[in-house]
C-alpha cells in the first residue's frame, strides 16, 4: 500500500511556483477589492480584471441559488459595501490545479464595520488561465451552520 501511495505522489505533476504565485494572487485581490473601511470606494476596475469573460458570483442557502455576473455583483453590493465598510479575510486554503483548471476552497469570515453583519463559510473559486494569467471563472459561497462548520483542517491551512 504504501509502495502505491508513493508512486501515485511521485506520478503526479507538480505545479509550478508561478501558477500558485498567479492563483493567489487573484484570490487575494478578490478579497482585497471587496474588504474596506466605510466610505472607501472599492476598485471594481481591479475586480473586473481579476475575472474572465462570462464570471458568475452565486451564494447558495436553504433558499437556492442566487446571484449571477460580476457585473450583477458589483451593482448590487457597490453601494453597501462603501457605506457599512466590509472586510473578508480568508481563514485559509485548498487548492488544487490541473493543467489550465484550478479550485480553491478558501474558507472566510466576513462581517460588516458596525457588526450588522458577520459570517463564516466557504468561498470555492474555479480559476482558470488565459494567455498566461489566471482569472477568476466563478466564485459559489455557502455560509457555515452549526449543522455544517467549517472544516478544522481549511481553517489556518498554508496556501
Amino acid at each position: 500500500m504504501i509502495a502505491f501511495l508513493l508512486a501515485a505522489a511521485a506520478a503526479a505533476p507538480q505545479v509550478p511556483k508561478s501558477d500558485l504565485g498567479g492563483i493567489d494572487a487573484a484570490i487575494r485581490g478578490v478579497y482585497e477589492v471587496i474588504s474596506g473601511p466605510p466610505g472607501q470606494k472599492r476598485d471594481f476596475d481591479r475586480m473586473r480584471s481579476l475575472f474572465a469573460p462570462g464570471a458568475t458570483l452565486k451564494a447558495t442557502g436553504p433558499k437556492g441559488v442566487r446571484g449571477g455576473t460580476l457585473e450583477d455583483y458589483i451593482s448590487r453590493n457597490a453601494k453597501i459595501l462603501e457605506e457599512k465598510g466590509f472586510t473578508e479575510r480568508e481563514l485559509g486554503r485548498r487548492t488544487e490545479v490541473w493543467g489550465g483548471l484550478a479550485t480553491a476552497w478558501s474558507a472566510y469570515d466576513g462581517r460588516t464595520a458596525d457588526g450588522s453583519f458577520h459570517e463564516r463559510g466557504i468561498n470555492s473559486f474555479q480559476l482558470v488561465k488565459i494567455d498566461g494569467k489566471w482569472l477568476v471563472a466563478s466564485i459559489l459561497w455557502q455560509e457555515a451552520t452549526p449543522d455544517n462548520p467549517l472544516p478544522r483542517d481549511l481553517i489556518g491551512r498554508k496556501k
